[in-house]
């Protein structure tokens, strides 16, 4: 979708379009006492705009999407793999402490845990640390994966997955990140991940027409 405003000539072909489509680029011309040539980059425009759809040999056909379906279209067609970050893990031998010093430091709110082999054991979020942080254990000594979230109770997606199902999940789920996975026959192997942040910067990137 090109976010766009339009001028008076592009809102007349609208309307000629809505009234008598499909019509061809050379009646639309006519109408407005144009050459084809000249109208031409205003319905390149308006087509790749979403307004029209073109049919070739047939003409002009007004797409009755209004910008908020179109927007919609946008969303639709965003995937993972354009969004995702690069994973923040912890070996699933670490300590409590350990966590909570690599979510500090790389200023995260959820860790993924792996094995040896990347692939995915649990997830740890900020509540999860916090919540073994209030009591009066020793968190060098709790492995954190007495505390973790484990498979197969985590939420994760592929780089294939729609970023807006995705974000529906976040929301369903009431979490702040997922994993984003490879299926291997050992298991599956995390690969980046997905957080509302990297979901609002898909939607700052729509509104400005990066995408």
């Amino acid at each position: 979708m090109i976010n766009i405003e339009l001028n008076k000539r592009q809102q007349h072909i609208l309307e000629i379009v809505k009234q008598n489509g499909p019509i061809t680029g050379e009646h639309i011309a006519d109408q407005l006492n144009l050459t084809r040539a000249t109208l031409r980059p205003d319905l390149a425009i308006l087509t790749m705009a979403g307004f029209l759809d073109a049919r070739p040999r047939v003409g002009y056909f007004y797409s009755g999407k209004s910008e908020t379906q179109m927007l919609s279209d946008s969303l639709k067609k965003i995937l993972v793999r354009d969004y995702q970050s690069i994973p923040v893990v912890v070996n699933d031998s670490v300590s409590v402490y350990d966590a909570v010093c690599t979510m500090f430091l790389e200023d995260v709110g959820t860790l993924f845990v792996v094995d040896k082999d990347s692939i995915l054991k649990g997830v740890l979020s900020r509540k999860d640390l916090l919540r073994a942080s209030i009591g009066k254990q020793e968190l060098t000594t709790i492995p954190v994966n007495i505390i973790m979230t484990r498979m197969p109770n985590v939420t994760m997606c592929s780089r294939e997955d729609l970023l807006l199902d995705v974000a529906k999940r976040l929301i369903d789920k009431q979490i702040d990140a997922v994993p984003v996975v490879r299926e291997t026959e050992a298991g599956y192997e995390v690969i980046g991940r997905i957080t509302k942040t990297n979901i609002a910067k898909a939607f700052v990137a729509l509104a400005d027409d990066e995408i």
